[in-house]
């Protein structure tokens, strides 16, 4: 069984992160921080409650939505701003199962470092990959940008996460190393912590290949 991290690590400077010293060995006998974080920094999960598609919370999002089996399309070299649509799911789109999860490698991951393309240029969801994940009853749907949508268009942002959340739809955004997986089905994996009345919580993404889990 292989272990793969898919998850950002958060650090100072990134969108919606500081930390803060509360504690130090000098001073106090042992180290620690308090971490001001955006809840939707880093690679995050989104809660109905989070465009108000339904009045779930973080807290009441059950561990079932948090895991399983999932596909990975390979969209590696998808071009800036492109709408992703059902054909792109090629051969997938009719192997799917419902309750099976989808994570859309795009590697745009890679431009964490620069901010203004990660967060201006990515790859969307379109209106109809977002209303056939709800038909086929997607578990999970990861993807690497910091959105499903386009985080400059409020009508598009709303709508696609509407579509999603409310179509009971557990969305996971901010994912990386989607290049590391081997495998087509992996056993996929994202914690939130329990946060009461949450609207989103970064998680610890991972995936699982062989073993008795892995697909």
């Amino acid at each position: 069984m292989k272990l793969i991290d898919l998850s950002l690590t958060l650090r100072p400077g990134m969108r919606g992160v500081d930390f803060e010293t509360a504690k130090t060995v000098e001073r106090d006998g042992w180290n620690a921080r308090t971490l001001h974080l955006y809840s939707h920094a880093g690679t995050h999960m989104d809660a109905p409650t989070h465009f108000a598609a339904g009045p779930g919370t973080i807290d009441q999002t059950p561990l079932a939505r948090c895991m399983g089996p999932a596909w990975v399309v390979n969209l590696d070299g998808i071009t800036d701003k492109a709408l992703i649509g059902v054909k792109d799911l090629g051969a997938f789109a009719e192997r799917f199962q419902a309750g099976d999860s989808l994570l859309l490698r795009t590697g745009w991951s890679r431009h964490m470092d620069n901010p203004q393309r990660y967060r201006d240029n990515f790859p969307r969801i379109s209106e109809d990959l977002a209303n056939w994940c709800v038909e086929r009853q997607v578990n999970v749907l990861g993807v690497e940008p910091p959105s499903v949508a386009d985080v400059n268009d409020k009508v598009d942002l709303t709508r696609i996460h509407k579509i999603l959340l409310g179509g009971n739809i557990t969305i996971v955004e901010g994912l990386t190393n989607l290049d590391a997986l081997t495998q087509e089905k992996v056993f996929f994996v994202a914690a939130p912590l329990k946060i009461e009345g949450g609207d989103g919580c970064p998680c610890r993404a991972f995936a699982i290949e062989g073993g008795s889990l892995g697909c």
